[in-house]
């Protein structure tokens, strides 16, 4: 098994490409700060019914190190988490929040320099009632979340690539990779404007 660690190494655009358009999270899941670092790790699933954040707070203590934590959470009218769930992730070796939700206390979250991924900030807490299973399939920014699938995110988006999948994956990124880094801009140009001018005159093409 190829190390997941190496997905760090591979930029969304590029996995984007190779994953298809399913796999990847809608553009309302964002960096919470910036400049932020890519992050890369294995999902660690966790379902929020509307007003409830228990099951995000139980999942720092239960996530392994290295591991992003992916939540779907029923609502935006409620924070999942505030500066002290963040700083206690973060000290347990948690990779990144991926949130399909909001969060708040910011300005803590930001100088701690821990990434969150969410679709923005309320000062408003959730209730700590609702007990469910961790690690069941969730969906997050339109994307079905397994527990393991390997997710990266950045500043260009968010990607999941299926468990299943990882080990083609990482063959069909490290070979794209290497083959853009061969080709000069002059040469892409090249290319492209060849591309352009018999999509011009045939009506077009796709990618």
């Amino acid at each position: 098994m190829n190390d997941i660690s190496e997905f760090k190494n591979i930029p969304p655009t590029t996995l984007a490409d190779i994953v298809g358009h399913a796999q990847v999270m809608d553009i309302g899941i964002r960096p919470l700060w910036s400049p932020m670092p890519r992050v890369a790790g294995p999902a660690f699933t966790v379902r929020c019914p509307a007003g409830d954040n228990l099951m995000l707070h139980a999942a720092i203590y239960r996530a392994e190190p290295g591991s992003v934590v992916v939540v779907e959470s029923g609502d935006l009218d409620y924070a999942l988490a505030g500066g002290n769930v963040c700083a206690v992730a973060q000290r347990r070796g948690i990779a990144a929040f991926v949130v399909d939700g909001v969060i708040r206390d910011l300005a803590e979250v930001r100088e701690a320099g821990f990434p969150v991924f969410a679709r923005g900030v309320l000062p408003i807490p959730g209730t700590k009632k609702a007990v469910a299973p961790l690690n069941e399939p969730v969906r997050c920014g339109g994307v079905l979340v397994n527990a393991g699938d390997v997710v990266v995110a950045d500043e260009e988006g968010i990607v999941v690539t299926p468990h299943a999948r990882t080990e083609q994956v990482l063959v069909d990124a490290r070979r794209k990779l290497a083959k853009e880094a061969a080709e000069s801009l002059d040469a892409w140009e090249g290319a492209h404007r060849s591309r352009i001018e018999k999509a011009l005159a045939e009506g077009g093409f796709e990618g």
